[in-house]
């Protein structure tokens, strides 16, 4: 059955959609040996798909990885600056993964990737609403500006959806906040915390749509269990 390449590439754990956008518009991606056009469709089945001249890579099993992503790593497979990436911290899995979603490099803590693109959609798509929970150590703490980060904010002319903050340790001008969010704005936390006057010394995220950080170890990963995978996506899907 026909359907749009985009897709197809990122159901081949190949792209994003984005990237199979890009890639489809700089050319490199052929259908039975004619350059594709963006919009294009194509049978998985049927048609020769190549990237680069390389027919893409039999449908794997969909694989969802948790890392526990150390601060220094950008959230990217390749990066043309010759920063490290979690691609090096993931290679050993047996899977062509990528990222769902970002976690920037001065951050830590839980990164889910797959090799499913569909999902990755799903996850990162905002009217998902997948809660994500965060623990911030920031400095020059108060309990009114606590509250005030609870309050109504607008960031970079944008209305941020309600957010949920709780102290969860607290000494002199120092705490530890648990922040609970269902969108996730590029630097968000840092940029709430900025406005209120806080420093933010430390960010991990502990907890993503239902997937907990726990004991795993800086720079580890684990495979998800299909139960897991199931649920990120909802009860109607289910892991091939």
């Amino acid at each position: 059955m026909k359907c749009r390449l985009q897709k197809i590439l990122s159901s081949r754990g190949v792209a994003s959609r984005r990237t199979a956008e890009k890639w489809i518009a700089d050319g490199r991606v052929t259908v039975n040996g004619t350059p594709a056009e963006i919009g294009a469709s194509a049978d998985p089945e049927n048609d020769v798909i190549c990237v680069d001249g390389i027919r893409l890579p039999c449908l794997e099993k969909r694989v969802v990885i948790a890392l526990n992503k150390p601060r220094g790593y950008v959230t990217t497979m390749h990066d043309e600056k010759g920063r490290k990436t979690v691609a090096q911290l993931v290679s050993s899995c047996g899977y062509h993964v990528y990222p769902v979603g970002r976690l920037d490099m001065e951050s830590d803590g839980l990164l889910l990737l797959t090799n499913d693109g569909e999902l990755a959609n799903r996850l990162c798509h905002p009217s998902g609403e997948k809660t994500k929970i965060y623990r911030v150590r920031v400095q020059g703490y108060s309990d009114a500006l606590g509250e005030r980060l609870t309050e109504p904010m607008t960031i970079d002319g944008y209305a941020l959806r309600p957010v949920r903050v709780r102290p969860v340790e607290t000494g002199g001008d120092e705490a530890v906040l648990e922040f609970e969010l269902t969108e996730g704005r590029n630097r968000q936390i840092r940029k709430m915390c900025e406005q209120c006057g806080l420093r933010v010394r430390t960010l991990t995220r502990i907890q993503y749509a239902g997937v907990a950080l726990g004991q795993l170890q800086k720079g580890c990963w684990r495979f998800l269990s299909d139960e897991e995978v199931v649920g990120l996506a909802g009860s109607g899907m289910k892991n091939e």
